[in-house]
């Protein structure tokens, strides 16, 4: 399948970086459903990697989520979950909170964002503080129900810092946790869910075992709208959505290409490129040759000038990117030599199609 426009995304309106200022009243919130604008307490549940594309196309498996009011909106650029929950939770773009990929460089490592580690070192992590500066739900004390092993994490650190932390290890306990807080009266929880993420990339997205978790997510809203009283809202929507990708899928640097690189980072359907010393407008142009008809491939400038990542980054934040980028428009992903096991996903995000940056923002009352 060929993309045949890159989806932009929207970081001033209908967009996931909008959606908490929205609903704490700080920006325009004409724009959400209509169950949230006057609720008691809503709960915001992401579940990860569900995009727009698969409610779409798996109606019959999500009666609940296609009865909710609302519809779909974009995510940001890289469409990939360290980005797009941070521009979630801080209602930042990824050029404003830092945070722009699965990895970046920072220190003059490539950093693994998820797991906040330094790759192909010993070196110690950065403080998370300081690689993301801004705080969390506009500095409020907003619960937070997510797996309890996510507490103490790095990533954790760095976007649902200072957050009232409940967590969960089975799924049942999700809904127990935000019926309590909404009976305590509080009037937004955070809840995240990453079931539908980690089986597509598994199994990827074309099998009974992706079916059958979209139907076992839609039950679990169906559940927490059933523990909830009507004047609780439950918001539903995700960080990105997914392409399938079978062993075939991915596809290695061209041989023009691999040489001018010193190292790769980003998401396998949003490469990042740092090119080698002197070797960026060469890497440019070789990298268009061999990879043009596979992705939209973009140098470091034309990120920033048409704000793809949002507003113009800092400098700081600007050497997180790559010199170029690979983003792909085919149901292709790029190999990086220095991390051979992520050819083993079988599916991936990342980068600026429908199916990866189109995701639900719905929403319903409660039913009990």
């Amino acid at each position: 399948m060929t993309a045949a426009e890159p989806v932009r995304a929207v970081y001033d309106g209908p967009g996931i970086t909008s959606l908490l200022p929205a609903l704490m009243g700080a920006t325009d919130a004409s724009w959400l459903p209509a169950p949230v604008r006057d609720a008691n307490t809503t709960i915001v549940l992401v579940l990860d990697g569900l995009g727009w594309d698969a409610i779409e196309r798996h109606p019959q498996l999500m009666p609940t989520l296609r009865s909710l009011d609302g519809g779909a909106v974009t995510s940001v650029v890289p469409s990939t979950t360290a980005a797009a929950l941070t521009s979630i939770t801080t209602g930042l773009a990824p050029s404003e909170h830092g945070l722009v990929g699965f990895r970046m460089r920072a220190e003059g490592n490539v950093l693994n964002v998820l797991a906040w580690q330094h790759e192909g070192t010993s070196k110690r992590a950065p403080d998370p503080g300081l690689m993301q500066r801004h705080a969390p739900f506009r500095g409020r004390p907003v619960p937070v129900v997510t797996r309890a092993e996510f507490r103490t994490t790095g990533f954790s650190e760095a976007h649902l810092r200072g957050a009232e932390f409940y967590g969960w290890r089975a799924v049942s306990t999700i809904v127990e946790h935000c019926r309590a807080l909404a009976a305590r009266g509080e009037p937004l929880v955070y809840a995240y869910y990453p079931g539908v993420d980690e089986v597509a990339h598994t199994y990827g997205i074309e099998n009974s075992y992706y079916t059958s978790e979209l139907a076992f997510a839609d039950r679990l809203v169906g559940d927490l709208l059933d523990a909830l009283p009507s004047h609780a809202a439950v918001l539903v929507t995700a960080d990105h959505g997914q392409v399938d990708l079978p062993e075939d899928a991915w596809i290695e640097l061209g041989p023009d290409v691999a040489p001018l690189v010193e190292a790769c980072a980003g998401d396998a359907r949003f490469r990042y490129l740092y090119a080698r010393r002197g070797a960026a407008d060469d890497l440019l142009v070789a990298a268009r040759e061999a990879h043009g008809p596979d992705a939209w491939v973009m140098s470091r400038e034309q990120l920033e000038d048409e704000g793809w990542l949002g507003p113009p980054p800092t400098s700081a934040i600007r050497r997180r990117l790559g010199d170029v980028v690979l983003a792909a428009s085919r149901d292709i992903a790029f190999v990086d030599p220095a991390l051979p096991r992520e050819a083993r996903l079988r599916s991936g995000h990342g980068s600026v199609t429908r199916a990866e940056m189109l995701v639900p923002v719905i929403a319903g009352r409660g039913r009990r």
